[in-house]
């Protein structure tokens, strides 16, 4: 980790989630291309940019597609401050990620991430096919989604048994915005990926112990927190653990 990554993912369950995600697929590009090679990588609804600054920094292409206005001009902000090698391989776009063949043409991208954007679509599949169709062959679909069958789990580890005996056969949670979204399963999104062509390949689970922590929870001293992230770091690799954390990782290869 460096310092201004961490310095830019604010309180601890969000840098928690981004650096998680950042080690892994990290490793999956790595073991899918040769060190130094630049992608072309689409970030469908990028939010404020915090996953694909970091992926410019390191050389790659960044085209960043995101449908609301506000963080749209969060990460417009945050790339300005950038050097401007940097900035000249970013695109912003203001786009709904179910709609990525008005803007592209397929196989235009070599890995296409999807973090944190699947709860909010009633149904994904048409999403996710579109998606696929933007890799080039052999490239890395990376989602990032809700794990319906960890829903209990917060509410349990509270005392809410209400709503941890409601949770058990839900596949919708009402996010601390008070948005009720949706939650998918392992199980299922394998089978989606195998329908669309773009086979999972690996999966991890991220953020297991941290995911009760108050939204404003700061970062820990850096000795602390690099122990904090290794224990989650090893949840999210270790049957039975990354089963119940709270986020799943998917990566999908293009066949």
């Amino acid at each position: 980790m460096t310092g201004d990554w961490l310095d830019g993912l604010g309180g601890l369950r969000t840098m928690v989630r981004q650096e998680l995600v950042a080690r892994q697929l990290d490793e999956q590009i790595a073991a899918r291309y040769p060190v130094g090679q630049r992608l072309r990588i689409l970030d469908v609804g990028m939010g404020q940019g915090a996953q694909a600054l970091r992926l410019a920094r390191a050389g790659h292409t960044l085209t960043g597609l995101e449908s609301d206005a506000g963080l749209l001009k969060a990460a417009r902000e945050a790339l300005a401050t950038e050097p401007a090698g940097i900035r000249e391989r970013v695109t912003l776009i203001e786009g709904d990620g179910r709609e990525t063949g008005v803007h592209f043409l397929p196989g235009s991208f070599d890995v296409v991430l999807c973090h944190g954007v699947l709860m909010y679509v009633e149904e994904p599949d048409a999403m996710l096919a579109g998606l696929a169709r933007m890799l080039a062959p052999g490239g890395l679909l990376s989602l990032l989604v809700r794990n319906a069958d960890a829903l209990a789990l917060r509410p349990g580890l509270a005392g809410d048994w209400s709503d941890t005996l409601a949770s058990f056969e839900s596949d919708t949670y009402v996010s601390r915005l008070g948005h009720t979204v949706r939650a998918d399963r392992l199980e299922d999104l394998t089978a989606t990926l195998a329908g669309i062509a773009a086979p999972l390949q690996a999966w991890y689970g991220v953020r297991l112990f941290t995911d009760g922590v108050p939204a404003e929870e700061g970062l820990p001293a850096a000795e602390e927190l690099e122990r904090l992230l290794a224990a989650e770091d090893r949840a999210g690799r270790t049957e039975p653990y990354r089963r119940v954390a709270a986020l799943l990782h998917l990566c999908g290869v293009r066949g």
